[in-house]
């Protein structure tokens, strides 16, 4: 059994939400670069070129790449060999709260969600879930999620016999209500299945997997391809400006279900697509 202290849980939480707040990843960053080679409208391009050097000046002054730093949420891998000394979740909201204070990162998480809507002041608490694995470490994924992409989430209970033409459909729709809101140009993630829970999880959590990988079933790579098609001949483009950039990528994962459904949940991330992971 491996001990690992609550401290070292609070540090790793506290270092990921600073980094994934400041430095977006390589490889959005390249699908911009190759966005904004490919993009027909003269001000998206300009869009792309803003969204660039907004990165830059980031990571180099080391603020904010969105003043809407959203809600922080965990996806974490626990090794079943691993002891924690200490309170797991006290430990890990004590990392988010630190991070955004000391970071200067906004505090978006309030209390009651319809009457007082007090804000906490700590970006707490977390939104955590947590799988057991085999092994003695911890792996951190993390995730500030702005609401300007998540109030555009969306769900179906499709019917089977809807199939993937439906699917790529509701995929597509659901880009075109959500138009300039949020952010543009997104990336969209995707579950097929499961329960309306587990789908909308899963969805939220693909759009974090890397952009240009595709599901490595043909099948749901071949709806991927089709879906981003259709999104980027809706002529939204960068920043809702028009344009044929309104989607950098879809990702689409898929859950076993119940015979009689066919959950599919859909989640936008903006182009600030924040996120960081880490081994303990």
């Amino acid at each position: 059994m491996r001990e690992v202290s609550a401290k070292q849980i609070k540090e790793k939480v506290k270092e990921l939400f600073l980094d994934a707040n400041y430095c977006i990843g390589e490889d959005v960053l390249d699908s911009i670069k190759e966005a904004s080679l490919k993009e027909t409208s003269e001000t998206g391009k300009n869009v792309l070129s803003m969204i660039l050097q907004n990165y830059k000046v980031a990571v180099e002054e080391k603020i904010a790449i969105c003043q809407d730093t959203g809600l922080a949420i965990l996806f974490i891998k626990l090794g079943q060999e691993v002891h924690v000394n200490g309170n797991w979740e006290e430990a890990i909201n004590e990392g988010v709260k630190e991070a955004y204070i000391e970071g200067y990162l906004r505090k978006s998480a309030v209390t009651d969600p319809v009457f007082d809507r007090k804000n906490t002041k700590t970006n707490c608490p977390a939104i955590i879930y947590t799988d057991i694995i085999p092994g003695d470490k911890i792996e951190f994924l993390v995730t500030p999620k702005g609401f300007g992409s998540e109030n555009m989430s969306r769900l179906a209970m499709m019917k089977p016999a809807d199939g993937p033409e439906g699917i790529v459909n509701f995929i597509v729709e659901t880009v075109k209500i959500a138009g300039p809101n949020p952010c543009p140009p997104t990336i969209v993630g995707v579950c097929v299945g499961g329960t309306t829970d587990q789908a909308s999880v899963t969805a939220k959590k693909a759009t974090l997997r890397k952009v240009g990988e595709h599901n490595p079933d043909q099948r749901y790579a071949d709806m991927e391809k089709q879906a981003l098609e259709k999104i980027n001949n809706l002529g939204i483009g960068p920043a809702g400006l028009g344009g044929n950039t309104t989607s950098l990528w879809v990702n689409i994962d898929y859950k076993p279900t119940h015979i009689a459904g066919m959950p599919v949940a859909v989640n936008i991330c903006c182009h600030a697509a924040r996120h960081a992971s880490g081994i303990i």
